[in-house]
């Protein structure tokens, strides 16, 4: 296995540190600043005025949809192995990626209507995703049921004549609190009698067709996310044209299958930038704060605590390399191991080292003041989205299992 990057990705790497360096970092409190003021002028949805002078300046230098690969509408789109390093420094601020049309759950979505989708569908929602002109939602985590199983998912979606019915309550709808979020791929029961991974179909839902109610807002330990937002959202007869399904009736599980893995790595690779964040800023606190008569960082324990963290941080960028090395080589299917095992590592690894990094800020830890509270908040989430870990963890286990079975006794 060799993970060196290619003079590309270095050069590409160069241009895109170079650009977070110039626009993202210094406008970080900017971008609070103006979130805050939207919020206290009761205009909390409002989007980012800066994003879109960045998007065009992120175009312009060719930093642009490097998430899509293989796809003649977006021929800059890397493998999985090149876009890696570049996903993991846009990850080290949390909205740094919308800058560069790389964001979920527009990633995951484009990838859907690139792979699944018909040419019609593609030039009516996947071009105008590529162009940034709009954004997009994901539909299919509901409340009143364990979503981590989607075959227990309940809503609707009753064929009549030439068109679809949809009814359900869907929630943690990421994006949907955008105003520039204008489709939704939903994801409901088109034959409740078939087998059990053959009831499930997308479909696309134009977020303005009548019926479609964003009904709340969930917050994330007291983050809404605004202006991107987690939404609540109530589909009553929802009628669309039955040429908006996706593939067919009944492949909405398969279609997810394919969806889930790009999606879970990508959040693995913002994940180790935001790692590598917070142990920066662990060091740096304390190197600078005294206490009982010593710098902090001459007390041995947080020597441990950074050498841990660095070996967490490389064991879980290499997985992340070797899972997006197999799915370029042998497809998602074939990775799903690898691709199970990083979505365990990467936000557990995350996790403990802000967590030590919070500990080395003492109040100022859990304040606004610093990413680190928000980052915690924003990884802890990452343990359920796209299967938590205890659904990865057995898929892991179950594989496993299947390589050592013994096989069967002959009969006597």
């Amino acid at each position: 296995m060799d993970f060196s990057y290619s003079p590309k990705v270095e050069e590409m790497r160069t241009r895109l540190q170079s650009f977070v360096d110039r626009h993202i970092t210094p406008n970080e409190m900017r971008v609070e600043e103006e979130i805050a003021e939207n919020r206290r002028n009761g205009r909390p949805w409002t989007p980012i005025s800066l994003f879109e002078e960045l998007k065009t300046e992120a175009r312009s230098q060719g930093l642009w949809n490097l998430f899509l690969p293989s796809s003649e509408r977006a021929p800059q789109g890397l493998s999985n192995l090149e876009y890696a390093p570049l996903c993991e420094i846009m990850g080290r601020t949390m909205w740094a990626p919308e800058v560069f049309n790389c964001s979920a759950p527009d990633t995951g979505n484009m990838e859907v209507l690139e792979r699944y989708g018909t040419e019609a569908q593609k030039d009516e929602w996947l071009e105008p995703l590529l162009e940034g002109r709009i954004r997009s939602a994901f539909l299919m985590t509901e409340p009143a049921v364990a979503s981590s199983d989607a075959t227990n998912i309940e809503c609707s979606i009753r064929r009549e004549g030439d068109e679809y019915v949809i009814n359900g309550l869907k929630w943690f709808s990421s994006g949907a609190g955008d105003p520039r979020c204008k489709i939704y791929i939903l994801m409901g029961k088109t034959n409740p009698e078939e087998a059990r991974h053959r009831q499930q179909s997308m479909i696309l839902v134009p977020a303005n067709t009548p019926g479609v109610e964003v009904v709340r807002p969930i917050t994330v330990f007291g983050y809404d996310e605004a202006p991107h937002g987690h939404m609540e959202i109530r589909l009553t007869n929802v009628r669309v044209p039955a040429s908006n399904i996706l593939l067919g009736e009944g492949r909405g599980f398969e279609i997810a299958q394919g969806r889930l893995g790009p999606g879970r790595i990508h959040h693995c690779m913002r994940t180790i930038g935001v790692a590598e964040r917070a142990l920066e800023a662990l060091c740096k606190r304390i190197s600078s704060r005294v206490a009982f008569g010593r710098k902090i960082s001459e007390f041995s324990i947080w020597h441990e605590r950074i050498a841990d963290a660095r070996c967490m941080i490389e064991q879980a960028r290499l997985l992340t390399l070797k899972a997006a090395d197999m799915m370029d080589k042998v497809g998602n299917k074939a990775a799903r191991t690898e691709i199970a095992m990083i979505k365990v590592v990467a936000p557990n690894m995350a996790l403990k080292i802000i967590d030590w990094a919070i500990q080395a800020h003492g109040g100022a830890g859990v304040s606004g003041d610093f990413f680190l509270a928000h980052a915690y908040a924003a990884v802890r989430t990452l343990r359920f989205a796209d299967g938590p870990d205890e659904v990865h963890r057995a898929t892991i286990a179950k594989l496993e299992l299947a390589r050592h079975a013994m096989p069967s006794s002959p009969a006597h």
